[in-house]
């Protein structure tokens, strides 16, 4: 594979494994070794592959532990203890042998998760929103994405860091994120960047999760209103569940609706920012955005979902299938974070700085804000 046409993930992660005590010269000659590799050995894959699936194993087993501990009221998902585990065990991943296998979880199983993410959408929901429902939550998403762009360039940030934040905020937090780092192109510290907004998006979403109902009652919203307000402003699926379930089961369906339009629109947000950034790329590698196939499958996976959703004749069939591969998804997210995790420094974290948060809580009152009033405005 010659060096000019390696993706950027991978050109990330050797940056992210440098070799020790190594002069500058050395260090180039190993990065284009890296980076020039192929990547479909299975033994030089399965080093990699374990140590991340075993970070993905504990994550699992400790998310429920850590909830019982608070007695229930406090629940810390399985992504994001992940992505803590795997920082913590960053010194032992720094080391040539896992980077293989790590560069495969971040670059080609992370995009497939997010592809069968498709099979949970039907368009038959997300055409009951109605057409204003659906320009406002769309308008929202296309500010929240502008915003984040010119937070990034105002507080010094890379354009990158602004793209994360902004679609992260706009579409489905995490996994946004993670969809986004497949086409922002490389530049330093773009790792820590990463990470930075997986463990905020979950952060900030938990906290909109508990008060965003209560302004909603403030506000006087109704039930319609309210579950438009939850599914269009709160970053998480998971988060969007638990704050609609905590007024009513109406306003939990109607919120759920609201948030898998936005989840539904991760492809051309995707597609237009990764364009953006190569277009822009003022200070950034020169970079193609890579064809989105995953993308391109998760959209098919919904026009197929709504299809099949409407045959009782193959749901005996469709059905458990449809459960195995979202449950096949969640775990290949939670590998993929898990090698994210591995590769990421947390001095590297540390060094972000306060200019991070304020851009990602920037994002975030971009798009509670322009939702509410919206709904004012339309009633």
């Amino acid at each position: 594979m010659p060096a000019e046409n390696v993706p950027p993930v991978e050109e990330w992660v050797g940056r992210t494994f440098p070799p020790r005590n190594r002069s500058a010269a050395s260090a180039n000659l190993f990065m284009s070794h890296v980076a020039t590799r192929k990547m479909d050995a299975p033994v030089s894959l399965l080093p990699g592959i374990l140590l991340s699936a075993a970070v993905a194993i504990a994550s699992a087993l400790l998310e429920p532990v850590l909830k019982a501990a608070t007695g229930g009221r406090i629940g810390i998902p399985a992504i994001v203890v992940a992505l803590i585990i795997g920082m913590v065990l960053h010194p032992l991943a720094n080391n040539l042998r896992f980077a293989p296998g790590m560069t495969f979880c971040v670059k080609k199983l992370l995009r497939w998760a997010i592809a069968l993410l498709g099979l949970r959408i039907a368009l038959g929901d997300i055409a009951a929103l109605g057409l204003s429902t659906a320009l406002l939550v769309v308008g929202s998403m296309v500010a929240t994405v502008v915003v984040g762009f010119v937070l990034a360039r105002r507080l010094g940030r890379e354009a990158g860091m602004g793209a994360l934040a902004g679609v992260a905020t706009a579409v489905c937090g995490a996994s946004a994120a993670l969809a986004t780092a497949t086409v922002v192109p490389d530049y330093r510290n773009k790792a820590a960047d990463v990470a930075f907004t997986v463990i905020a998006m979950n952060v900030v979403a938990t906290i909109a999760m508990l008060a965003y109902p209560l302004i909603c009652v403030w506000l006087g919203f109704s039930p319609q209103q309210t579950g438009i307000m939850l599914g269009g402003t709160i970053h998480d699926v998971a988060q969007v569940v638990g704050a609609g379930q905590s007024v009513s089961d109406e306003v939990a369906n109607a919120a759920v609706i609201v948030k898998l339009f936005r989840v539904f629109l991760l492809l051309p947000a995707v597609l237009i920012v990764g364009w953006w950034l190569v277009r822009d790329g003022s200070e950034m590698t020169k970079a193609k955005v890579p064809v989105p196939v995953f993308a391109i499958v998760f959209l098919g996976l919904c026009v197929l979902n709504s299809v099949l959703a409407l045959s009782p004749a193959v749901q005996p069939f469709y059905g458990p299938l449809r459960d195995g591969l979202l449950e096949a998804s969640r775990w290949g997210l939670l590998i993929a974070i898990a090698a994210l995790g591995l590769g990421t420094s947390m001095g590297a974290m540390v060094r972000l700085g306060w200019r991070h948060l304020a851009l990602v809580t920037g994002t975030t009152l971009t798009i509670l804000v322009i939702v509410t009033a919206g709904l004012f405005l339309i009633g």
